[in-house]
C-alpha cells in the first residue's frame, strides 16, 4: 500500500514537472516567436518599402540595397550576445530574455514611425539602420539567451525534442509576418496603400506584441541549473573568461557556418529569389514560401526526437552531406521551374536536409559550455558566424546575379556547408558528452 502511494505521489511530481517544464518552454518560445516576427516583418515587406527608403528604377539594386541594410544590423548582434549574455549568466536567464524583447520593441517602432526619402531624404535609410541595429543588438543576445533557456528547463532525454521549439517558433515569427502580408494584401488593402503606407502595420502590430512578450516573460521560472550554478559558482562574465574554451568556441563557429548560410537561404532570401529569378508574382511568391516554412516548422521537433535517440552527430552529418551534394541541383532547377507548385516541392526538399541543422543546432551549442558561462559562449560565437556567413547570405546571392552569374553563389553555399560538414564529422556528440550532465 506504501509502495502504491508512492508511486502515485511520484506519478505526480513528474506530471507536475512536465507541466511546469512545457509552460516554461511555451512561454519562452512565444517570445523569440515575437522577437523574430519584428524581425523578419523587415524581409516580408521589402518588396514595398524598399522603394521608400532606396529609390531607384532597377528593383534588384533596390532589394540588394534593403539586402545589404539586412547584413549590416548583423554586425550588431556579436556585441548583443556578450551584452545579454552577460546577464544572462550573471543575473539570470528570465531578465535577459525578457530585456531583450524589450530592446525588439524599440526597433519595431523606430521603422513604424520613420518618415521616407521623399520627406527627409538620406535621413530617412539612417534611421532605418539605427533601428535594424537596435534590433540585431536585441536578436544577439536572444539566441543565446533562449538556447540557454529552453536547453536547461528540459530534461536530459528530451532535450533535442524541447529545443527544437527555438526553430518551431523563430520560423514561426517568419510565417506569422507572412501572415499579416497576406491579410495586408487580400483583405484589408489596395497594392498602392501597401506601398504608401501599409508597410508601417506590421512594425506596429510588432511592436505591441513584443510588450505582451516581456509581461509574459516577466513570469517566466529561473531554471534549476541557473540557479544551483549561481550558489557555488561565480560567473565569469568576461571575454576573458570566455577564452578559456577555446575549442567550444571554434567548434560553435564550425557547426554554425553552413547552417546559418543554408537557412538564411532557404528563408530570408527565397522569398525575393522566387519572385526575381524564378519570376512567380507577388502572390504566387507569399503562398509558395508560407507553405514551404509550415513544412519546415513541423520537421523541427521530428528532427529533434531523432537526435535525442540516436544522437545530434548524426543528424549534423545528415545536413551537412545532403546539403553538399543537393544544394547545387535544387537551386539550379528552382530557378529553371515556372511552376508554384515545383517551387514549392524543391524548397520543401530543401527543408528535408536544411532542418538537419536547424532542428538541434541550438542544444548541442549549450551541451558544450557549463552553467556558469553558457549564455555568453552560445551568444557571441553564434553571433559573429551568422553575421559574416547568414546576415550576408542574400547580399551576396543579389550581388551575383546583379554581376549576370547567380549559379557563383549555388557553389558559394555549398562550400560553407562542407566545411561545416568537417566539423560535424570531427566533434563529439554532445548528447553523450554533454557539459550539462553534472547540472541534471
Amino acid at each position: 500500500m506504501t509502495e502504491q502511494a508512492a508511486g502515485v505521489g511520484d506519478d505526480h511530481l513528474d506530471i507536475h514537472d512536465v507541466e511546469r517544464r512545457v509552460k516554461a518552454i511555451f512561454i519562452g518560445s512565444v517570445g523569440n516567436l515575437v522577437e523574430w516576427y519584428d524581425f523578419y516583418a523587415y524581409t516580408a515587406f521589402a518588396l514595398y518599402f524598399a522603394p521608400a527608403f532606396f529609390p531607384n528604377s532597377d528593383p534588384v539594386v533596390q532589394q540588394l540595397n534593403a539586402a545589404v541594410l539586412f547584413a549590416a544590423t548583423f554586425l550588431m548582434r556579436p556585441l548583443g550576445g556578450w551584452l545579454f549574455g552577460y546577464l544572462a549568466d550573471h543575473f539570470g536567464r528570465r531578465l535577459s530574455l525578457t530585456l531583450s524583447v524589450v530592446c525588439m520593441c524599440f526597433g519595431s517602432l523606430i521603422i513604424a514611425l520613420t518618415p521616407t526619402y521623399a520627406s527627409i531624404g538620406l535621413a530617412a535609410p539612417a534611421i532605418l539602420a539605427l533601428a535594424r541595429v537596435i534590433e540585431g543588438l536585441s536578436l544577439g543576445g536572444e539566441y543565446g539567451a533562449s538556447a540557454t533557456y529552453l536547453s536547461e528547463v528540459a530534461d536530459a532525454k528530451h532535450r533535442g525534442f524541447y529545443s527544437s521549439f527555438q526553430y518551431v517558433t523563430l520560423i514561426g515569427g517568419q510565417l506569422t509576418a507572412i501572415i499579416v502580408l497576406l491579410l495586408l494584401q487580400k483583405v484589408f488593402l489596395t497594392p498602392d496603400e501597401l506601398k504608401a503606407w501599409g508597410w508601417r502595420i506590421p512594425f506596429v502590430i510588432g511592436a505591441l506584441l513584443a510588450i505582451f512578450a516581456a509581461v509574459m516573460r516577466r513570469g517566466l521560472h529561473e531554471t534549476d541549473a541557473f540557479v544551483e550554478a549561481s550558489k557555488t559558482v561565480k560567473p565569469t562574465g568576461s571575454i576573458l573568461g570566455l577564452l578559456q574554451y577555446p575549442r567550444e568556441l571554434l567548434l560553435v563557429v564550425g557547426l554554425t557556418a553552413g547552417g546559418t548560410a543554408a537557412f538564411y537561404t532557404f528563408t530570408t532570401y527565397m522569398q525575393t529569389f522566387v519572385k526575381l529569378s524564378v519570376g512567380l508574382t507577388a502572390d504566387q511568391t507569399t503562398v509558395v514560401i508560407f507553405g514551404s516554412l509550415v513544412f519546415a516548422t513541423l520537421l523541427q521537433p521530428i528532427y529533434g526526437t531523432i537526435s535525442d535517440r540516436i544522437g545530434r552527430k548524426p543528424v549534423l552529418i545528415f545536413f551537412g552531406v545532403v546539403g553538399t551534394l543537393a544544394t547545387v541541383p535544387i537551386l539550379t532547377t528552382l530557378k529553371a521551374t515556372k511552376s508554384p507548385w515545383m517551387a514549392f516541392l524543391l524548397i520543401c526538399a530543401a527543408w528535408i536536409f536544411v532542418a538537419g541543422y536547424t532542428s538541434i543546432n541550438a542544444v548541442v551549442k549549450a551541451e558544450l559550455f557549463p552553467t556558469k558561462i553558457r549564455a555568453m559562449g552560445v551568444g557571441i560565437p553564434y553571433s559573429i558566424t551568422v553575421s559574416i556567413f547568414g546576415g550576408t547570405a542574400p547580399a551576396v546571392a543579389l550581388y551575383c546575379k546583379s554581376l549576370g552569374h547567380e549559379e557563383w553563389f549555388y557553389y558559394y553555399l555549398t562550400g560553407i556547408i562542407f566545411l561545416s560538414l568537417l566539423i560535424y564529422a570531427t566533434m563529439r556528440d554532445t548528447k553523450h558528452q554533454s557539459a550539462m550532465h553534472r547540472h541534471e
